[in-house]
């Protein structure tokens, strides 16, 4: 009985959360439509989609899993230049734009999920401090290897080289006369074809929702928070402690690789620099505002908090000011025992009201 009532609160959690990203999206649309949302805030709107995914797959390690990984910027990183590579490899096989962007997306979210393979295997035996330390040192690195990376494309198909020396140029890769330079090492990505849309980071966010969603909601999402809340014992009881951390940790890399695709494909040009420890702890921010294990949270955190400081833009002076303060403030709203203590009683109210309704029947 106990089990059927948490799942279908959690139903109602899922549901509730679908509807308020659907309202939000219709609602933006019709606010294009009608002029009222300027060209600044207009070309925020990807971004936006992508810094939600990301707070949210981020939200799956440190909120779901319980461990605190700062490198999360890298898996985007990787996931934004793979996705560009493949888009702008496959200008002439495939020339419908969402179907292209549909495929870097894919590849981006691929490569992520490898890249959180090779990191997660022998990262995720650390804990605590050190965990995060590997990450953040995982971030750096990645940064590092794009910056050396030498990418282009010709007729005869893809050519890449390392740069490792700092000898090399773009020329060194031999391209033929229908060759196009993708990346070219601290250059990072230049003359890429913008294909991102803010419906299709919409359908990101629904997507990175229904998987994070049901895989907590799942056996394997009970045993993943198991193992937050003790790890002794959830291997006790025969919790695979590597299959079920590598579970939670792969995915939020894929969902972070994915993101990032739709993200380097909204700007004609893209550095590895962009992806940097700032990038990792301003997720990692979003995450902790939002509530740890709180998708919706972290949604509202991520649009808030991103937007807030181009919103404050006219007031040039004060402008980081208020954002400091607005971060203290929901800081010490998320974390008031009387606030908490509201909601706990608000939700044991409306759990207490199922049963009656289901008697009655």
């Amino acid at each position: 009985m106990n089990k059927l009532k948490s799942m279908k609160t959690a139903a109602k959690v899922n549901f509730a959360t679908y509807l308020g990203v659907i309202l939000a999206f219709v609602l933006v649309s019709v606010m294009r439509s009608q002029g009222l949302i300027n060209s600044a805030m207009g070309g925020m709107l990807v971004p936006v989609c992508c810094y939600i995914v990301m707070a949210v797959s981020l939200n799956l390690t440190v909120g779901v899993l319980g461990e605190l990984s700062l490198g999360h910027a890298g898996f985007m990183s990787v996931g934004a230049f793979s996705g560009i590579i493949a888009a702008m490899s496959l200008q002439n096989a495939v020339p419908f734009a969402p179907v292209r962007l549909g495929i870097a997306m894919l590849v981006g979210a691929a490569c992520g999920a490898v890249t959180g393979v090779v990191v997660g295997v022998p990262v995720l035996r650390l804990r605590g401090d050190y965990l995060a330390i590997v990450t953040l040192a995982f971030g750096e690195i990645i940064k590092e290897l794009i910056n050396c990376l030498l990418v282009g494309v010709d007729s005869k198909g893809l050519h890449m080289a390392f740069n490792l020396t700092g000898t090399l140029t773009i020329d060194s890769l031999g391209l033929g006369e229908d060759g196009i330079a993708i990346i070219k090492g601290a250059q990072g990505s230049v003359g890429t074809t913008k294909l991102a849309s803010f419906t299709a980071g919409f359908v990101l966010i629904l997507v990175a929702l229904f998987i994070i969603q049901n895989l907590v909601n799942s056996r394997s999402g009970r045993a993943i928070m198991a193992l937050r809340d003790n790890q002794i014992a959830a291997e006790s009881v025969g919790i695979n402690i590597t299959k079920y951390k590598l579970m939670a940790f792969v995915t939020s890399a894929a969902l972070a690789g994915a993101a990032g695709a739709l993200y380097g494909l909204n700007f004609s040009s893209l550095q590895a620099a962009k992806f940097n420890f700032n990038t990792s702890i301003l997720v990692l921010v979003y995450v902790v505002l939002g509530g740890l294990g709180n998708m919706w949270g972290s949604i509202i955190a991520a649009v808030v908090l991103y937007v807030l400081p181009e919103a404050l833009r006219e007031f040039q002076d004060y402008r980081m000011l208020v954002y400091a303060i607005v971060l203290i403030l929901v800081m010490l709203a998320t974390n008031n025992p009387m606030i908490k203590g509201f909601f706990a009683r608000l939700f044991r109210r409306d759990r207490k009201a199922e049963p009656k309704g289901g008697e009655a029947k």
